[in-house]
C-alpha cells in the first residue's frame, strides 16, 4: 500500500523559512572565505572553518526546516537522534574540504572541480543519510532518475558557492550570490523529495515516540543560534562589510606612518626636509644666494 505524501504541510511556511536559513548560511560563509582571502592579517584557517561550518549548518538548518512539513497521512513520523546529528557533522565536513580546498590552492580549474564534486556529494550524502533519519510504518523508495538529478544539481550548487567564494569580493554582490545558493539548495531538497515514494506496512512497526517537530525544533535550535551569532560577527567585522576596494581606499586614507631606518625612499617628504634651506637656481643657470645667509654658494 502507498502512502499519502504530503510535502507542504504547513503551507509556504516551511519552504520559505528554509530558503532564508539556506541564504544565511550562504551569505555568512561567504563573507568569511572572503575575509580569509582578501586580507593577509586574518587567521585564514579560522575563517575558512568558521565558513564552512555556517554553510553546513545552514544547508542542514534548511533541510529539517523543510522536513517539518513532511508528512505521510497514513502514518506518524519520528527521527533517529543520532543519525540526525551525524548528517549536520557529514554537512560541515564536505563543505569544510571544498571551502578549504579553494582556500588554500586557488580557484584553478581542477581545484575548483574536484572541490565541487566532494562538496556536492556531501550535501546529497547530508540530504539522504537525513532521510534515512525517519522512522515510520512503512519503507521509503527513491525514483533512482530524480536520485541523479538531485545529486547533480548539489553538485552544480556546490561547484557556483565555491566560486563565488574566491571571485566575488563586494558585499552586495556576496549577498546576491547567497540568494542564488538559496535557491539552488532549495530546488536540490525538493528535487530529491520529488523522488520519494512510501511503501506502508500492513501492521506494526508504527512509530510511537515523539513526533517530528517535537524532535526536530530542539535539533535546530543549536545550529540556529550558531548562525545567529556568527551572523553578529559578520555585523561588527567592518572588514567583513566592506568590500576589498573599500579595504584598499581606508588603507589610503590612513596610512601607516614610516619609522626612522625603515627603508623608506629618499624622496619621502618629512617636516625636516621642509626647514631646510634649498639653493635658488637663477635663469642663468647659475646659483643664487641661500635664503638663510644671502651668501653665493659655489658652483
Amino acid at each position: 500500500m502507498q502512502g499519502t505524501i504530503d510535502g507542504f504541510r504547513y503551507g509556504a511556511v516551511t519552504p520559505v523559512a528554509a530558503y532564508l536559513m539556506a541564504c544565511l548560511g550562504g551569505a555568512l560563509g561567504l563573507r568569511c572565505v572572503v575575509r580569509s582571502l582578501h586580507n593577509e592579517y586574518s587567521w585564514k584557517a579560522g575563517w575558512l572553518a568558521l565558513g564552512a561550518t555556517s554553510i553546513g549548518s545552514g544547508i542542514w538548518t534548511m533541510h529539517f526546516i523543510a522536513m517539518i512539513g513532511f508528512q505521510v497521512e497514513e502514518t506518524r513520523i519520528g527521527y533517529d537522534v543520532g543519525l540526525t546529528v551525524l548528517s549536520l557533522a557529514v554537512a560541515i565536513v564536505m563543505v569544510a574540504i571544498g571551502v578549504f580546498a579553494v582556500g588554500y590552492r586557488g580557484a584553478t580549474a581542477g581545484t575548483l572541480s574536484a572541490a565541487g564534486v566532494i562538496t556536492g556529494l556531501g550535501v546529497a550524502a547530508m540530504h539522504y543519510l537525513g532521510m534515512s533519519a525517519l522512522q515510520l510504518n512503512g519503507s521509503i523508495e527513491y525514483r533512482t532518475s530524480t536520485v541523479v538529478l538531485s545529486i547533480a544539481i548539489a553538485i552544480v550548487a556546490a561547484t557556483a558557492a565555491l566560486w563565488a567564494a574566491v571571485s566575488i569580493r563586494g558585499f552586495l554582490a556576496s549577498l546576491g550570490a547567497s540568494l542564488v545558493m538559496g535557491v539552488a539548495v532549495s530546488g536540490m531538497h525538493y528535487t530529491a523529495m520529488a523522488a520519494v515514494s512510501v511503501h506502508l506496512h500492513s501492521t506494526g512497526g508504527a512509530w510511537t515516540g515523539d513526533s517530528a517537530t517535537s524532535l526536530l525544533l530542539p535539533m535546530l535550535l543549536g545550529p540556529v543560534i550558531f548562525l545567529l551569532l556568527a551572523g553578529v560577527v559578520v555585523m561588527f567585522d567592518p572588514l567583513l562589510v566592506m568590500g576589498e576596494g573599500n579595504w584598499d581606499r581606508s588603507f589610503a586614507r590612513h596610512p601607516i606612518a614610516p619609522k626612522p631606518g625603515d627603508g623608506q625612499p629618499d624622496s619621502a617628504f618629512t617636516a625636516r626636509d621642509a626647514a631646510t634651506p634649498r639653493p635658488v637656481v637663477t635663469n642663468s643657470g647659475r646659483r643664487g644666494p641661500s635664503p638663510t645667509t644671502g651668501r653665493r654658494r659655489p658652483r
